[in-house]
């Protein structure tokens, strides 16, 4: 602890002589307790990210530990700081946090998933020690959001920690946590972008004449420069306004060319930089139809989605980048080009992956309903009312600059008995546009097809699990088909679907588990998405889908599947260490630029009936079959990337199995072996 303090203070020293922002992330060497541990010497180190309860939670305890962790840290501040303003930014703590500085209250943040920043230049001592304490609590409140969820709720501070250094003047680090500067498209053609680039500015000294400069690069070219001469008021968040024009811009077009020029914002006093903010600029117009769906830039795309939650098998949701690139990479693997982060914000470098690979996003916030569960996700006080509201700017601030981003989510499956939240839903739908007149509100129901509930969103989703919580997979079709000719105003999607599925449970025939019990068969969850997608891909109106899940997530209460506190619907094992049999069924459908085959029920080793069907997914027009050597024959790949083999007698003992499609300079290949009994 002693070398880094004083690296850190000769950091900060030199870093005086720079007249513009610095930011210092301080994740070491954390010193933590639970708030029951009043002895002395109980505290224990900590790295952040953070949590406290991973293992409590994932390892099926229904009442695993909710409540307040103690995080304490030194930080030695120079006496070369006076002149500036200093700040710690949190990028995530779940879910009420409290900053003590030298053991005064700074202040409380209330709410587990967004961003948040406390100034703490009043409560330093200078050319000191000062201490840090951050006390995290994330037991259930009626106040705050979410009250319920299908997944756990990790306490501690599981992102980033940033020491601010600014000067007096400087763009805004308080205006929700957000980069301080908004660029606005009010209007988007393939001939001109008109864009205002809203800016908030703080002055903690005297009344000064300033300048704002905005440059814009495409890639390291400065194509544009303005200059706007201001008076800048002492106080925080005062709002200066800086508009241009692109002719002929490059448009950010999905996965075909996620293009964004970089925007740099500078704020200067006399000729001196005093800060800088640089901020993407993705520049798109999109629009949805209720008969024939998404259109980005006049183009039309089916968006082909998948949910995500964040957690991880081991950490919870300690996330570090190498996690959320590994994430990123599975999905562009599979060929998704959309995602709904749910059920809560997620990490900006998240975002900043999806906007640089052309991944359209659903962003949202944690109003949550109960889903089938018992619980309310809605109970109309003004304390949890306003909470909601501040969730929501947080989300939409933070992260208004995202070219990914196309809609903001406003609930997932709410319920309308006891508190009725359909008067709130209209509220915060009215603040989104209020705070974002730019994209449209979407809302993933449960509820009735005429409840007024689903009204209340620009764009309404479903989430349908048919063949797994009932039905067949028929009635996807059937359903969708019905809602739109009964409501054809509506702009329908499907927010989720999705079956469980274990890699350790196989069966010879396709045949369904128990939702609720501990039989979850591989095949059928195979079945189930061949079955859903093409009722979902034949029917234009519906302008998306949204795979639930596409990785197994942790949810203590769940007793099912191949062991508690596992929802697993996902197509990617908790650790990411396997791709399900349904995974490859997407890949072969979605992803058109990797060759590849495979072959499904590879995970069925051991078999008892002889007779058989080989299954193989693959994005090439034929495949070709050999069992032990002899060559079963070729078949072309049906419409949704498939090709079987029907018949097939396996021998006795050891059967090996190989598939190959493609050139035969450079053809494909899989194999498995099974072993008949």
């Amino acid at each position: 602890m002693r070398g880094f303090t004083i690296l850190l203070l000769v950091f900060l020293g030199t870093s005086t002589v720079l007249a513009s922002r610095r930011e210092i992330c301080i994740n070491d060497d954390w010193q933590f307790r639970f708030s029951w541990q009043v002895q002395k010497d109980s505290e224990r180190r900590v790295d952040l990210p953070h949590t406290w309860n991973a293992q409590d939670a994932l390892s099926g305890k229904q009442d695993y530990h909710r409540g307040v962790g103690n995080y304490r840290k030194k930080l030695l501040i120079s006496e070369e700081l006076r002149e500036k303003r200093l700040y710690l930014r949190f990028e995530g703590a779940n879910s009420v946090t409290n900053l003590f500085i030298n053991q005064k209250h700074v202040g409380e943040h209330r709410g587990g998933y967004g961003a948040f920043v406390f100034d703490i230049t009043e409560y330093v001592d200078y050319g000191k020690e000062n201490e840090i304490l951050v006390r995290v609590n994330n037991a259930l409140q009626l106040d705050i959001m979410p009250l319920v969820g299908d997944f756990n709720f990790y306490g501690g501070i599981y992102r980033d920690v940033y020491f601010v250094i600014a000067e007096e003047q400087h763009i805004s680090l308080t205006d929700y946590a957000s980069p301080g500067v908004y660029l606005v498209q009010d209007k988007v053609s393939k001939e001109q972008a008109e864009i205002t680039a809203r800016i908030m500015l703080s002055n903690y000294a005297d009344i000064q004449n300033a300048t704002l400069t905005l440059n814009i690069y495409d890639d390291a070219k400065n194509i544009l420069t303005k200059q706007k001469d201001i008076q800048l008021r002492q106080g925080e968040n005062q709002q200066e306004e800086v508009g241009f024009s692109i002719n002929k811009p490059r448009l950010w077009n999905g996965k075909k060319d996620p293009f964004i020029y970089t925007a740099e914002v500078l704020l200067s006093i006399n000729g001196e930089i005093k800060d800088k903010v640089i901020q993407p600029l993705g520049l798109r117009y999109y629009h949805v139809d209720a008969d024939k769906g998404f259109f980005l830039n006049d183009g039309h795309i089916k968006l082909k989605g998948i949910c995500r939650h964040q957690d991880r098998a081991e950490i919870g949701n300690a996330l570090h980048p190498m996690h959320h690139d590994e994430d990123m990479d599975i999905i562009l693997e599979m060929g998704a080009n959309a995602m709904r982060l749910a059920h809560y914000p997620q990490a900006t470098y998240f975002y900043d992956l999806a906007d640089k690979n052309g991944l359209i996003v659903w962003a949202e916030i944690p109003f949550i309903g109960p889903g089938g569960y018992a619980e309310q996700g809605y109970v109309n006080q003004p304390s949890f009312r306003e909470n909601g509201k501040e969730q929501l700017k947080e989300l939409i601030k933070q992260h208004y600059n995202h070219p990914s981003i196309c809609m903001w989510g406003l609930y997932n499956e709410l319920k309308t008995e006891g508190d009725d939240p359909e008067e709130y839903v209209m509220e915060l739908n009215a603040l989104t546009h209020k705070e974002d007149p730019t994209r449209p509100t979407v809302a993933a129901s449960f509820l009735g097809d005429d409840n007024p509930l689903n009204k209340h969103s620009d764009l309404i989703a479903w989430n349908k699990y048919y063949g797994w919580y009932g039905g067949s997979f028929s009635d996807m079709g059937t359903w969708a088909d019905h809602i739109h000719h009964n409501f054809p105003e509506y702009k329908i999607a499907i927010s989720e679907y999705g079956a469980g599925a274990s890699i350790y449970h196989q069966q010879e025939r396709v045949k369904a588990g128990t939702a609720s019990g501990w039989w979850h068969p591989e095949n059928w969850q195979t079945a189930y998405h061949i079955g859903n997608w093409k009722a979902i891909n034949e029917r234009p109106f519906i302008w998306g889908s949204f795979i639930w899940n596409l990785f197994d997530f942790g949810a203590a209460h769940r007793i099912e599947g191949d062991r508690p506190g596992i929802n697993d619907k996902g197509l990617v094992t908790f650790d990411r260490k396997v791709k399900k049999d349904a995974f490859y069924f997407y890949k072969a459908n979605w992803n058109k630029d990797e060759p590849f085959v495979y072959i499904a029920d590879r995970r069925h080793v051991n078999r008892i009936v002889a007779e058989t069907t080989v299954t193989v997914f693959t994005n090439l027009p034929e495949v070709e079959l050999w069992i032990n050597g002899k060559n079963i024959g070729k078949q072309k790949t049906d419409a949704y990337a498939t090709a079987t083999w029907e018949n097939i007698v396996l021998e006795k003992g050891r059967n090996k199995l190989e598939v190959k499609a493609g050139s035969t300079k450079q053809p494909c290949t899989d194999f498995t072996e099974w072993f008949l009994q």
